[in-house]
């Protein structure tokens, strides 16, 4: 049986499959990953979040991040894997998406939002930190660039923020909570363009395994979490589920 037909024996044969995903599965759509060679990371410093709070040259340094990146969020269209994912969860009477990308193409792609836990929250809007208010950061970029004035809530006086997790930021404790559950009910986890290094995200997959269901592992290379996989794929995501569906 070859690594593909194992794939497409476990799939077809789970109840209740669980996705964890991460920036490898949306590369294709055209967005860099963070760590990789040209990642965001390697060309950007980080803004942690107590400088976010602390300071507002911070805040000004964010939003320029902000502009020059994640403003073009929405252009980003689904690919083949995220339509997979989808149609896979879709087919199943329990199913669900974990995911530490901020890209919000899990939902474009046809999941409902209670079928998607954001770990890492989502780039495609801003909220207050105080008072959880929603904005759009379309007018938030337009403003920004003509005052340089990181923007500030009108009804609290709260920053405002992309609604993400920043570093030092503490993680979401009803999206930790729900997305371990998923992982300890489901009796196939299957991590997909994770590096897997990323804690406490990382512990998840390990909740699944750990639970009984089956393991498998599809990324581009090797991860450390590969030793405790049922089955690894180290080929092209697109390629992989186009191949199995």
């Amino acid at each position: 049986m070859t690594d593909l037909e194992k794939f497409k024996s476990l799939i077809e044969s789970s109840t209740y499959p669980v996705f964890f995903t991460g920036a490898g599965i949306s590369t294709d759509s055209g967005i860099p990953d963070f760590r990789g060679p040209n990642g965001f990371w390697k060309k950007n410093t980080p803004i942690y979040f107590q400088d976010f709070v602390a300071s507002k040259d911070m805040r000004v340094k964010y939003w320029e991040q902000s502009v020059n990146f994640k403003s073009n969020f929405s252009q980003f269209k689904p690919n083949s894997g995220h339509e997979a994912v989808a149609r896979i969860i879709q087919s199943k009477e329990n199913g669900h998406c974990v995911t530490q990308n901020v890209d919000n193409l899990h939902q474009a792609a046809g999941l409902k939002d209670d079928q998607v836990t954001e770990i890492h929250g989502n780039a495609t809007y801003a909220v207050c930190l105080d008072c959880t208010k929603k904005f759009e950061l379309e007018p938030i970029h337009q403003t920004f660039k003509e005052n340089q004035e990181p923007p500030i809530c009108l009804e609290c006086n709260g920053l405002i923020k992309t609604a993400t997790i920043s570093f030092g930021q503490p993680m979401p404790e009803k999206e930790m909570m729900r997305a371990q559950n998923e992982a300890a009910n489901c009796d196939l986890m299957i991590a997909v363009g994770s590096s897997l290094v990323v804690y406490p995200a990382a512990t998840i997959p390990l909740i699944g395994k750990q639970s009984g269901a089956k393991f498998v592992i599809l990324n581009n290379e090797p991860t450390e979490m590969d030793e405790f996989a049922d089955l690894v794929i180290n080929e092209s995501i697109s390629n992989t589920f186009e191949a199995i569906l």
